[in-house]
């Protein structure tokens, strides 16, 4: 979402589809919302992934259950949660109606009454394990056809990505270390979500990163364990990527094992805004061809 005035009001969708090795694919998706403005654009890639993504013969280590998996929708400047909410439900409603088969759950604000988490629903789903789909049952739409799978959307605070590679093929270890990281233990860090996975032979720690509020928070300052973003007055933090990466170092170097290093990292809601902003300013549409690495 944006206006006319230059990042008076601008909403993310960091659209999660169960593709990476055909690069066509993913930058025809990309092309698709370039030809619609606003939540149209989001409908507009779902679409062109529905059609392009077979989740019959689809293959890959990281967990999904849809062709489309994920519809995250986040503020980033002059929009609030609500309203981002209001926009992924409009979404869900308008996907199962224009694509047969498309089934969805829903999470956070666009999870109403209850607003539940994305991994309050992922469990509850069996995201994480499940390949059986005639079980599942969605929040909108028929149950769950082979060839489309289940698709998460919703809102909630910026979520960004830091995945790191450690010099190992052991992955028991590799989900030693994710644990030990992960926010719901007593001596995680908070607002972070982790896996471990093989990845090019080697085990990736894969993170999710959510930005939360908390009061008690105050050290923001370059290097420190935490970073700041304002919307609409409201102050949200997340541990940095760099923080994350040296734990990770830390806990493999106390098992005498190194890291290969970040492996991907997602942009900060700073760098979002920012990329967002310039593109817009600057006309151009296929950003990704002028930003170089690899970036979620």
């Amino acid at each position: 979402m944006s206006s006319s005035r230059l990042g008076l009001r601008l909403a993310v969708c960091l659209l999660n589809i169960s593709e990476a090795r055909r690069k066509y694919i993913v930058e025809n998706v990309a092309k698709a919302a370039l030809l619609k403005k606003n939540g149209n654009s989001v409908l507009a890639a779902c679409l062109e992934a529905f059609q392009s993504i077979d989740m019959e013969v689809q293959e890959g280590i990281h967990p999904c259950l849809g062709a489309v998996d994920l519809i995250p929708i986040y503020p980033l400047s002059g929009v609030g949660v609500e309203e981002c909410g209001a926009v992924a439900r409009n979404l869900a409603e308008n996907l199962v109606q224009r694509v047969p088969g498309c089934s969805v759950f829903l999470f956070g604000e666009a999870d109403l009454p209850e607003k539940r988490t994305l991994v309050q629903r992922r469990k509850q789903l069996g995201w994480f394990t499940r390949r059986d789909f005639s079980a599942l049952k969605p929040d909108l739409g028929v149950a769950p056809a082979r060839r489309c799978g289940l698709t998460g959307i919703g809102a909630s605070p910026y979520v960004m990505n830091c995945n790191v590679t450690i010099d190992s093929q052991d992955l028991a270890l590799g989900k030693e270390i994710a644990s030990a990281i992960r926010g719901s233990n007593v001596n995680g860090l908070k607002g972070v979500q982790t896996m471990a996975f093989p990845h090019e032979g080697k085990i990736e720690i894969a993170c999710n990163v959510e930005s939360f509020e908390d009061q008690e928070v105050t050290e923001t300052s370059e290097g420190s364990q935490y970073m700041a973003y304002s919307v609409l007055g409201d102050h949200f933090y997340y541990v940095s990527p760099h923080y994350i990466e040296a734990q990770v170092k830390k806990l493999a170097s106390d098992q005498g094992i190194g890291i290969k290093g970040r492996a991907l990292i997602g942009f900060t809601p700073q760098e979002c805004k920012n990329c967002a902003e310039y593109a817009i300013k600057e006309g151009i549409g296929e950003f990704w061809k002028i930003r170089r690495g690899i970036f979620m």
